[in-house]
């Protein structure tokens, strides 16, 4: 399905996008190298928090490559799956905690109900 949606990644598209602005994808990948260079966070602590971060911003092509990159640095699947639970649980939390906006606009409009 997502298939539907979303084009491949293929090195086409990733000429075009490279063609069109030459100088920002090639500071974009300086970036992106530096990034998930090994630092106080091992590569594969980073490419665990990327697969995380890719499930929060529901980027099917960063799931992939991150997951990839993941496992291709040592990371477990039973790491990865924590990861993504980790996500899952920040994104319901997220929710969870903005309730507050929703009960002080209750307040302010009406004064609180027994029920329904």
């Amino acid at each position: 399905m997502a298939q539907d949606v979303y084009p491949a990644a293929t090195r086409e598209l990733a000429e075009k996008r490279r063609a069109l602005a030459p100088e920002t994808e090639k500071a974009f990948q300086a970036f992106s190298r530096q990034v998930f260079a090994e630092g106080a966070l091992s590569a594969k602590t980073k490419q665990l928090i990327a697969v995380a971060v890719a499930h929060v911003t529901q980027c099917p092509y960063c799931i992939r490559g991150h997951t990839k990159a993941a496992l291709r640095h040592g990371a477990t699947r039973q790491e990865l799956m924590e990861a993504i639970w980790v996500a899952a649980e920040m994104r319901a939390g997220g929710a969870y905690a903005h309730a507050a906006l929703s009960l002080a606009a209750m307040e302010e409009e009406s004064p609180p109900s027994s029920g329904g």
